[in-house]
């Protein structure tokens, strides 16, 4: 086995588990209509127990629910053990609030599990997201209870916990209405890891009974006992009928048996529990199989591979943009996720999608080539560009060549977040914010994402750099650390 190989694939296996315990939730929007209770769940509720049961001074709480409530918390980072966002009080600089919970330990973790894979219904609750009372209330407490919450801002106010704090945990208990794998998040698991745990334990338990199964029913009876050890009964010697029940008619040609269940019961009309809701769909489309290369083929293996995974990244757009339909109401109209394009945007879109991470190889660079011949670009363009699609779509590629004017908000806001942050102070133009010296730039999209971008420090040859982040200092940090 290649070392290289085998390096390169613990390494993207090691970023994949770091990125699902890491979720960010962009700002969530302003609560309007009755101001009655803030959660909806009610494990949102149990959350909210846990801080108003320790909370000192319940006007601190009345502050944080109107902050909430108007929509002053910022970003929110959700990781094992900590929550994280800004607040925007009454002064121009915002504050940074996080509040900390206990994370399960590895033996706590197993016996949760082993408690799931035990019970398929409240798997199946999990992914309906909805959290099942018996497993929150089992022998691994999931919820905090009175003093697990520990609040921390950065605000000049020591109360435990401060308006700023206050209002985080009232918008996280929004996010746990909305999904309970952000409770097994802060607990210490991420989804996708918690889904293949879950998976590895109910494939093993699956094995084991079914090898109990066979040693139960291969295994020879003593003589004179059934299986069971009971007095075997003799059975009726086959012949042209076997023996009915009373009241039903015989069946020809049909013999008794001990085992096994007759068709007649099997197929009998009896209420069945409803089918599970679908499986997520997954973060990114598959890539098609190579095909190998052969003289004498009608088509040509490079084209079909490179319309295969066009293919496989629009099915994966229409699955991830469906919504299930509405309980007694038809399935909703489903808008398209692939608006008509001009030929330049969507030749860069094809080739984005149907290489979605593949470096400059003699392939690609061929197929820049063919690109910019076809559309009187030069290859540096195509490559900029596709670059710029594979880092916001639409979006990405719009902000590589045009510039505007955000309105009053989240861009002003940018700078000082920046500030607060630490990290180094970034001159606006137009929707960029740039450290021509660095070599830095992050430019704010229409979509309310922070696009970062790098050129050599002194000149003007920008590229897209990275994902696009809703959080400017997630931007930033993440180019700075390049």
């Amino acid at each position: 086995m290649n070392p290289r190989r085998t390096s390169g694939r613990a390494a993207a296996a090691d970023r994949l588990a770091r990125a699902d315990r890491s979720r960010t939730f962009p700002p969530l929007p302003v609560r309007t209509g009755a101001r009655g209770l803030f959660a909806e769940s009610w494990w949102g509720s149990a959350w909210l127990d846990a801080l108003e049961t320790a909370a000192l001074d319940s006007a601190r709480l009345a502050r944080g629910r109107t902050y909430a409530r108007d929509g002053h918390v910022d970003t929110i980072n959700v990781t094992p053990g900590r929550i994280v966002a800004t607040v925007r009080g009454s002064r121009p600089r915002p504050y940074s609030a996080d509040i900390r919970l206990r994370t399960l330990s590895d033996q706590e973790w197993d016996g949760l599990l082993d408690a799931i894979a035990a019970e398929p219904d409240q798997l199946t609750a999990l992914l309906a997201k909805k959290l099942p009372r018996a497993l929150a209330d089992g022998e691994t407490r999931l919820l905090p209870g009175p003093g697990d919450l520990v609040p921390r801002c950065s605000c000049p106010d020591h109360g435990r916990p401060c308006k700023h704090a206050a209002a985080l945990c009232f918008q996280v208990a929004r996010l746990l209405d909305a999904d309970p794998f952000v409770l097994l998040l802060m607990r210490g698991r991420g989804e996708r890891e918690l889904l293949d745990d879950l998976s590895r334990r109910n494939a093993a338990r699956t094995a084991h009974e079914a090898r109990a199964h066979t040693v139960a029913t291969t295994s020879p009876p003593r003589q004179g006992q059934g299986a069971e050890g009971r007095p075997a009964t003799p059975t009726a010697a086959p012949g042209p009928a076997a023996e009915a029940a009373p009241g039903e008619r015989a069946v020809p040609g049909a013999a008794s048996t001990s085992h096994g269940v007759l068709a007649r019961v099997a197929l009998a009309d009896r209420p069945r529990p409803p089918l599970p809701p679908p499986l997520p769909a997954p973060p990114q489309p598959g890539r098609p199989p190579a095909l190998p290369d052969g003289d004498g083929l009608p088509f040509d293996p490079a084209a079909l591979e490179f319309l295969a995974a066009d293919a496989a990244a629009r099915a994966h757009a229409c699955v991830t943009a469906a919504a299930p339909p509405s309980p007694g109401s038809g399935r909703p109209p489903v808008h398209s996720p692939f608006p008509s394009l001009p030929p330049w945007e969507d030749a860069i879109r094809l080739t984005a999608t149907a290489h979605p991470t593949a470096g400059l190889t003699s392939t690609t660079r061929a197929l820049y080539r063919d690109l910019a011949a076809a559309t009187g670009r030069t290859t540096t363009d195509v490559a900029r560009a596709v670059a710029a699609w594979r880092q916001g779509g639409p979006e990405g590629l719009t902000l590589l060549d045009t510039a505007w004017n955000p309105p009053a908000g989240d861009f002003d806001r940018a700078r000082s977040a920046l500030l607060a942050a630490d990290l180094p102070s970034l001159r606006p133009r137009h929707n960029h914010l740039t450290d021509p010296e660095r070599g830095i730039q992050l430019r704010f999209g229409h979509d309310h994402r922070w696009y970062p971008y790098e050129s050599e420090p002194g000149t003007e040859d920008w590229w897209p750099t990275g994902p696009a982040d809703s959080d400017p200092v997630g931007a930033l940090t993440a180019l700075l650390a390049r």
